[in-house]
């Protein structure tokens, strides 16, 4: 027998696990499904919450006096377990009715209504009556920030979102305070979100069992501007999006349902649907080129120059070094992200080309991420008090919106995006996940710097999932070490090294969210599933190898760009319109 095997018996079953293995993960190892409300685990990504506070995974042990929490109890040799002993079955179903006690009754206009965790249980467990009704009832106002809506009258104090804050994402943002019905999950001393160090990267909300976090919803104002005669309402859309909507809509995750998205845009009303691949393409043009620009001067001697460069399209990554890295903003790329630039972008050089007036344009993002809709309201993004781009809606709304227009997305034939601003190549597509903004810059930087064609494109030593990864490039002799991180704890590790001195990278990529955008907080909910992060990275490369041209700088659309308006990368103009500067939130 191996020695790191344990035997137990499930519901009689025979079952060998790995020491150490919980009693949930083998039940589930052998097709026994335990119920949980605060459990989770991703596996990979350091996502793994398990305090054992909900209490429905109780099973029965046998030997022992009390029921045992299936998600905290380690396999033991010759352990006998039950999981649906009428026992069992009982505490499960008076748990329930306890924590729906607490628990307002909304379920009709609940955001989370259809696809939240509690009312699934509850239907399962039939529950149909509330038997302990009548007592105290937690009472806390809603805190509705820029981009999450905080409502702790709906939290059962599961702490997934505790854990994600601060295990995972380190931001320590959110924490558990009070006692018995004044218990809540939020900042610190009564802060709102938008007080305390929220990065609004969403994943908080990505794990929610229930509606006490979700997402600002902006489908109401998309409607009401799409209805609007004297506006002109133009849509982008973000790479990550392609490969999970789908989700929503039955198909296999990582289902590739690009020209598909583009006819259900076009038949909502949009009247231009543009791609953010364009703007990406953009980004590696200037990012690329403040690179190689930082990387010459310091080959050369200069000694003020900033390395290693960090790449800047995750807004919660740069609200997070804003707040908790204050004496390092210098270090980041001052590139704008994707969606800001082709804000900026299509409200001045096309928008000019159309004699379309700013005030008459209304630009809409389609994004994997809730940081985006703050990142849109930031001030240095508006002209006048005009945004850039007017807002965002998450994957998940746009989802939702085909749906309540009462459109299926298999039903429609694929359509190609609008140009100009609709083209794209396969660099950009990969944005959509960890790696892929590195992978797309060393392909432009190796052409620019070497003066060489680079053949073979697929740089795989930087793709992957695990939390920090590093690669060593060649560009024709010179060595350029680059490092890459997703999830803000292992990004923070690496911020550290570079504070301290330790770190030798001359590049780093940083992505707030497990597996970058494709795990964004405006997902479809994985559950924790990390098959479906797998599945959506890899349609991403596979929508990267059936582009016709696979490097940002051969984008005919961006030559066009640059000839016809911007000059050249880091102009002036480009500059102003397509960089930006960063600002000390610590205090």
């Amino acid at each position: 027998m191996e020695q790191n095997k344990i035997n137990l018996t499930i519901d009689n079953r025979p079952v060998s696990v790995e020491k150490g293995t919980t009693i949930l993960d083998a039940a589930k190892s052998c097709g026994i499904e335990i119920p949980t409300l605060c459990h989770i685990n991703l596996e990979g990504t350091c996502v793994n919450n398990h305090p054992a506070s909900c209490r429905m995974c109780v099973v029965e042990v046998a030997g022992r006096r009390n029921l045992a929490p299936a998600c905290a109890t380690a396999c033991m040799e010759g352990m006998e377990v039950h999981t649906n002993s009428l026992r069992v079955l009982n505490a499960r179903r008076v748990i329930l009715e306890l924590i729906l006690s607490n628990h307002p009754h909304d379920c009709l206009i609940c955001p989370k209504s259809g696809n939240c965790e509690l009312q699934t249980l509850a239907k399962k467990l039939k529950i149909h009556e509330a038997p302990y009704e009548g007592g105290e009832k937690s009472c806390h106002p809603v805190d509705k920030s820029v981009s999450i809506v905080r409502d702790m009258n709906k939290c059962i104090l599961c702490r997934r979102c505790e854990t994600m804050c601060n295990d995972v994402q380190t931001v320590g943002a959110i924490g558990a305070t009070g006692r018995g019905f004044d218990t809540t999950v939020g900042p610190a001393f009564g802060l709102k979100l938008s007080e305390s160090e929220c990065t609004y990267c969403g994943q908080c909300v990505a794990v929610c069992p229930v509606g006490a976090l979700t997402e600002v919803d902006n489908t109401g104002k998309l409607i009401r501007d799409l209805a609007n005669p004297e506006k002109v309402v133009i849509v982008q859309t973000a790479p990550a999006v392609r490969v999970a909507i789908g989700e929503e809509f039955g198909y296999p995750a990582g289902t590739i349902v690009t020209g598909k998205l583009v006819s259900a845009l076009k038949k909502l009303g949009f009247d231009y649907v543009f791609d953010t691949d364009f703007a990406a393409d953009l980004t590696i043009m200037e990012e690329g080129t403040e690179l190689l620009d930082r990387l010459q001067r310091f080959l050369s001697g200069d000694k003020s120059v900033k390395l290693p460069i960090l790449t800047s399209c995750c807004p919660a990554w740069v609200n997070f070094f804003e707040h908790q890295f204050p004496d390092m903003l210098d270090i980041p790329s001052t590139a704008r992200s994707p969606q800001q630039m082709f804000g900026s972008i299509a409200k001045t050089y096309w928008a000019e080309k159309m004699g379309i007036p700013r005030e008459k344009l209304v630009v809409v993002s389609v994004m994997p991420c809730l940081a985006k809709k703050y990142e849109c309201g930031r001030d240095e993004f508006k002209v006048n008090g005009n945004p850039d781009v007017d807002y965002s809606i998450s994957t998940r709304e746009l989802a939702a919106l085909i749906k309540e227009a009462n459109m299926d997305l298999a039903s429609f034939e694929d359509s190609d995006f609008d140009a100009p601003l609709g083209a794209s190549t396969g660099a950009s597509v990969i944005f959509g996940a960890t790696g892929g903004v590195m992978e797309a810059a060393l392909r432009t930087a190796y052409e620019v710097y070497t003066g060489k064609t680079l053949e073979k494109v697929d740089f795989t030593a930087v793709r992957g999932l695990e939390g920090i990864r590093q690669a060593d490039i060649d560009l024709d002799g010179f060595t350029l070490k680059v490092g890459i991180a997703h999830g803000l704890g292992n990004a923070r590790r690496m911020l550290e090294d570079i504070r301290s001195g330790k770190s030798q990278f001359h590049a780093i990529e940083i992505m707030a969210c497990p597996g970058g955008c494709i795990g964004g907080g405006g997902q479809p909910l994985h559950h924790g599933n990390v098959e479906i992060l797998n599945a959506r990275q890899k349609a991403v490369y596979v929508e990267d190898m059936n582009k016709p041209l696979r490097k940002s700088h051969e984008n005919p659309y961006i030559k066009q760009l640059y000839e016809e308006f911007l000059g050249k990368p880091l102009s002036e103009k480009a500059h102003h319109l397509l960089h930006t500067n960063y600002f000390n939130k610590a205090d």
